[in-house]
C-alpha cells in the first residue's frame, strides 16, 4: 500500500517564516485565517491525504480506468474518495464566498494542493484542473456564466478541464488548429477541430464536466 505523511512542520515553517501567512491574514478579507484555523486545516488535510488518497494509488495502478457502454469508470475507490473530498469542501478553500468559496488565502490552498499531489497525483489533477476553470471564469466569464458555473465548480459538484492538446500540438500549444467560429449573432461559437489526451476529460466522479477549450478565433 502507498504511504504518505504530509510534511506539516515544514509547510508551517514556510507559511510562517517565508510566506508571512500572519501578515496575509491581516489583509482585508483574510482575517479568518488565524493560526489555529490554519493548523486545523493542515492537520485535517494531511489525514485526508494519507488515509483516503494515498491508498488509491494501488487500485489506480492495477486497475486504471475502463470504458464501459459509453461511460469511463475510474478505479475502485475514486468516486467515493471524490464524494468525501466534496463533502469536506476541500476544493472551495481559496475562492470567493459569493459563489460558495471559503475565501482563505491562496498561500494556504497551495500548501494543501501539494498534499493532494504528494499523496496521489492522479486524483490531485481533478481539483487542480477545476481550479483552473474557476479562475478562467472569474477573470473572463460573463456574470451569467459565473452565476451558472462557479457555484457548482467551487463546490466540486462539477469538475473542470483544460482542452489544449491536439494531435499536432502537445507541448507546442502554439501549433493548435482548433477554431472557434462565431455562430451568427448569438454570441456563441462553434468549435471545429480535435482535442486529445484531456486529463479528467471523462469520468464517473461528478455530475457534470465543464470543458474549457483553447481555440483560435477569426482574425
Amino acid at each position: 500500500m502507498s504511504e504518505y505523511a504530509a510534511p506539516i512542520a515544514d509547510m508551517r515553517f514556510v507559511l510562517d517564516e517565508l510566506a508571512d501567512l500572519a501578515g496575509i491574514a491581516r489583509l482585508p478579507g483574510y482575517e479568518d485565517a488565524t493560526a489555529d484555523l490554519v493548523d486545523a486545516i493542515l492537520n485535517e488535510a494531511g489525514r485526508f491525504a494519507a488515509e483516503v488518497l494515498a491508498p488509491l494509488n494501488h487500485p489506480g495502478d492495477r486497475e486504471g480506468c475502463t470504458f464501459e457502454n459509453g461511460i469511463v469508470r475510474t478505479p475502485r475507490g475514486f468516486p467515493d474518495a471524490y464524494a468525501r473530498f466534496v463533502e469536506a469542501g476541500w476544493g472551495s478553500l481559496p475562492f470567493d464566498p459569493a459563489y460558495g468559496g471559503q475565501g482563505l488565502p491562496w498561500t494556504l490552498a497551495t500548501a494543501i494542493q501539494e498534499m493532494w499531489h504528494g499523496a496521489n497525483m492522479s486524483f490531485g489533477l481533478a481539483p487542480l484542473l477545476t481550479q483552473g476553470a474557476v479562475e478562467l471564469l472569474q477573470a473572463h466569464g460573463t456574470q451569467a456564466q459565473r452565476r451558472t458555473y462557479l457555484p457548482k465548480l467551487i463546490s466540486g459538484e462539477w469538475t473542470g478541464t483544460m482542452n489544449l492538446t491536439e494531435p499536432q500540438a502537445g507541448s507546442d500549444v502554439g501549433a493548435l488548429k482548433t477554431r472557434a467560429e462565431p455562430d451568427g449573432d448569438s454570441g456563441r461559437y462553434r468549435i471545429v477541430g480535435q482535442k486529445i489526451f484531456i486529463t479528467w476529460g471523462e469520468h464517473d466522479c461528478a455530475d457534470n464536466i465543464v470543458h474549457m477549450v483553447l481555440a483560435r478565433t477569426p482574425g
